[in-house]
């Protein structure tokens, strides 16, 4: 089990968090598209640590056309001496046709003609075939001599797909690489439901790529540790509330709960969600403990059953306890 860390969009902050990555041991790096593009930062991060796998987990698919997409994970995964991953993620559809003003409709179809619509671009490009790819919501059949790139030396980038439910796990496991499990899975659910979903539609032998962002609660001294449970609380609860991430709670018999987190999130009330997270449903989200302990149980609960684990800490993360998990990790992975 390989060990990640993320890093922000900032790119005044790049330098300095892959420093402090490489300084830790880290593996891999990856970006969320959030307040910044999260293509940016992974340029800088391959050229600054030509050991790390660099990728996206995830940009949003909707936001894009396959054809944009196709080249620039094409000139990344080439800069990066192919070490770069294409995560793509769906978003929800207020965020696609309000936010990015792209059309939306059923997700999974849409996302597995895109990922199809990529390997079918980079195919082209690779080969220097004519390019001929029609589907329901993605056409591209022009690609004139100008605009076709030379073929990777490293072929097309491996792509992830971000998935919950079983129609967009169904998707990945056939159409996709590898799965990123969302931060709102616990250990139960991925064993019970996520990987058994996968087994059903992946074709036996085929490489498929397990990350896991898993959120962990820990710190250099109990202050630092209680601090990062608060956080890591609240994004529980903020997950919580989503009905999106409903049948992870339902699976282990809160059902109720994310009703009334939905409830108060209406309402904005963090502060009295936060505190519905108790010791059983925190247990069961995330890993917690000091850091060499921290480290131990998370390859306890998932070094048999992920292949990349990135570190979710939301919360400022002292650099020697950041250390210490990612060696613990490894010692007892």
């Amino acid at each position: 089990m390989l060990v990640d860390g993320n890093i922000g969009g900032d790119l005044a902050g790049v330098d300095a968090q892959v420093t402090r990555a490489r300084q830790a041991g880290l593996d891999g790096v990856w970006t969320t598209e959030t307040a910044h593009d999260p293509f940016l930062p992974l340029l800088l991060a391959a050229e600054q640590a030509p050991g790390l796998t660099v990728g996206t987990a995830v940009a949003i698919a909707f936001a894009r056309s396959p054809m944009t997409l196709a080249a620039t994970a094409n000139d990344l995964h080439a800069r990066s001496g192919g070490r770069f991953v294409l995560g793509l993620g769906s978003q929800v559809q207020a965020h696609v046709t309000r936010r990015f003003s792209m059309p939306w409709s059923a997700p999974a179809a849409r996302m597995r003609e895109f990922v199809q619509a990529l390997r079918a671009i980079w195919a082209a490009w690779q080969s220097g075939e004519r390019l001929y790819f029609r589907g329901e919501h993605y056409s591209h059949t022009l690609l004139p001599p100008l605009f076709r790139p030379d073929p990777n030396p490293f072929g097309p980038p491996p792509v992830v797909l971000a998935a919950v439910g079983p129609l967009m796990t169904r998707v990945a496991a056939e159409v996709a690489d590898g799965l990123l499990v969302h931060s709102f899975t616990t250990e139960r659910y991925l064993r019970e439901v996520t990987l058994p979903a996968v087994a059903e539609h992946r074709p036996a032998g085929t490489p498929f790529t397990i990350c896991y962002p898993g959120l962990v609660a820990t710190g250099a001294d109990e202050r630092s540790y209680e601090t990062a449970v608060a956080a890591v609380r609240r994004q529980v609860a903020f997950y919580g509330a989503t009905p999106a991430y409903h049948p992870v709670l339902e699976h282990h018999g809160w059902a109720e709960l994310h009703t009334e987190l939905q409830r108060l999130s209406r309402r904005g009330d963090w502060d009295t969600m936060t505190g519905l997270i108790d010791d059983d449903v925190l247990a069961a989200f995330a890993v917690t403990g000091e850091p060499a302990a921290a480290g131990a149980e998370i390859a306890r609960r998932f070094g048999d059953v992920v292949d990349r684990f990135t570190l979710a800490t939301p919360y400022a993360l002292d650099e020697q306890a950041h250390r210490a998990l990612v060696a613990a990790v490894r010692s007892g992975r």
